[in-house]
């Protein structure tokens, strides 16, 4: 992250990140559903990647804004 990025401008760039997550998996779900409901659970390999990466974003911005609790 860069320093001179505000506060306001940080916590956008995490809903950001959490809205397109929730919507993709959705749509990823219901795809899945309506297409090969038989098979194998094929969305969790990218709800798990991206939730780790989700997961670090959200670490990072928490550790920013609040210093005094990494």
């Amino acid at each position: 992250m860069k320093a001179n990025k505000s506060a306001a401008a940080v916590k956008w760039g995490l809903w950001s990140h959490v809205i397109s997550y929730v919507v993709i998996v959705l749509v990823q779900i219901v795809l899945w559903a309506l297409l090969t409901p038989d098979i194998f659970f094929w969305p969790l390999w990218s709800i798990v990647a991206w939730g780790i990466g989700l997961g670090f974003h959200v670490w990072a911005v928490r550790s920013r804004l609040l210093p005094g609790r990494t």
